[in-house]
């Protein structure tokens, strides 16, 4: 089928009406639940697909679960949303604002799980209309980077069919109604370190008789900042932030430790590891020059794979997506946030594209961009109709372009 005429698949009677997509995602985003306590959503989410023909399997690394739509011979499409939330405190304001003290879905992962689910209802409605497997998957824990690899180490493989491409996509802040898609890197790969600096205590009048780790970090932090400004080349995407530093337990005691949390971002292999050698040396002498009584230590964990989009089913959804959205369907550039997506469709050597849709209400984005709420705000919110609208007919019309007869 033309580009054209899959775009067209959207005006069947059977599409979801926006009172549909409304009803639940007020209900998902007044239900919010931390990554690994998603047990109400994936409920929730299940009694919503008990009302299509699809095979459903649940309790696949922890609370995910996948609809598998069966219809006939031909390819396998995969789409994927998360649902867990944040430990966030809203101050949206609005009537349906979470009812669960200190979290709440300040990253979209609401609209996700409603655009899926809106895509699920279309796709099992007209299946004369398509031929092959589509699969909705609902990952929990994407938030701490653990949901994917959770769900493919319980066996996902086993599971489900293997499928030929699969799809992921994400709000940020823009237009509202945006749809940006671009082939390659589209989302950093990011990791956690954790370095313990080990000191010699010591009371507080007698900083001479020890070893203060706390000065160690604080050099450290300083050096740290010029890896990515004297040592990575200009053209290159590189972030190291100490997102954490903690040490001691009272105002007159030298503390034992201190210890620093980094997070590290990037689209290439080689800056990557350019960065840790450095970032480990810097470590280390700094903790020698201090003389340290012990070597640090140094953790990786919540690693998040670069999101690398394939160029070739790039090419085959973007006419599809361009003649749907018009003049709203544009270009992306590289998202410096992380996902862990991409390690759904590398555990079957699927190609894939993820790409993002804008939330923010036009008005505000044209008055001033920088004051638009963005992602693990409190006030982070989506203009919900053009939102709602865009990102279910993106879920569908991304498979239905290798779907469609």
């Amino acid at each position: 089928m033309s580009p054209t005429s899959i775009a067209g698949l959207l005006t069947s009677p059977d599409a979801p009406t926006y009172e549909w997509l409304w009803q639940h995602y007020q209900w998902l985003h007044t239900h919010p639940e931390l990554s690994l306590k998603e047990e109400h959503t994936a409920d929730y989410i299940a009694d919503v697909l008990s009302q299509f023909d699809c095979e459903v399997t649940r309790g696949i690394g922890g609370h995910g679960m996948v609809a598998v739509f069966r219809n006939g011979e031909g390819p396998t499409a995969l789409m994927r949303a998360d649902f867990d939330a944040l430990p966030v405190a809203e101050e949206t304001g609005v009537a349906f604002a979470s009812e669960n003290p200190g979290v709440m879905h300040a990253c979209g992962h609401d609209v996700h799980v409603t655009a899926l689910l809106g895509a699920c209802k279309l796709i099992d409605a007209f299946r004369e209309r398509w031929s092959g497997t589509f699969i909705a998957l609902f990952q929990p824990a994407e938030e701490i980077t653990r949901g994917a690899s959770m769900m493919v180490e319980d066996g996902l493989g086993s599971r489900i069919p293997k499928p030929d491409v699969c799809f992921g996509q994400h709000i940020l802040p823009g237009p509202a109604g945006t749809v940006y898609t671009m082939p390659g890197p589209a989302a950093a790969a990011c990791d956690t370190l954790t370095i313990t600096i080990h000191g010699r205590s010591s009371h507080g009048s007698m900083p001479h008789l020890g070893i203060d780790p706390t000065i160690v970090a604080a050099h450290i932090i300083l050096r740290l900042q010029s890896i990515v400004g004297r040592e990575v080349y200009p053209g290159e995407f590189a972030v190291i932030t100490v997102g954490k530093l903690r040490a001691g337990t009272r105002n007159n005691i030298v503390p034992e430790t201190a210890e620093l949390v980094l997070n590290t971002r990037f689209y290439d292999e080689e800056v990557r590891d350019h960065c840790y050698r450095s970032i480990e040396r810097v470590v280390k002498a700094e903790c020698e020059a201090s003389a340290c009584p012990a070597e640090p230590e140094i953790v990786y964990s919540a690693h998040g794979e670069l999101t690398d989009n394939s160029s070739e089913v790039f090419n085959t959804i973007r006419p599809v997506f361009d003649a749907a959205f018009g003049e709203n369907s544009v270009d992306a550039t590289p998202w410096t946030a992380s996902d862990d997506f991409s390690e759904i469709p590398r555990s079957f050597g699927a190609p894939y594209v993820y790409w993002t849709v804008g939330m923010t209400p036009r008005e505000v984005w044209e008055a001033d961009p920088d004051a638009a709420p963005s992602n693990h705000q409190s006030t982070f919110l989506p203009d919900p109709e053009p939102t709602l609208q865009t990102t279910w007919k993106a879920a569908a019309l991304a498979p239905l372009s290798y779907l469609a007869k």
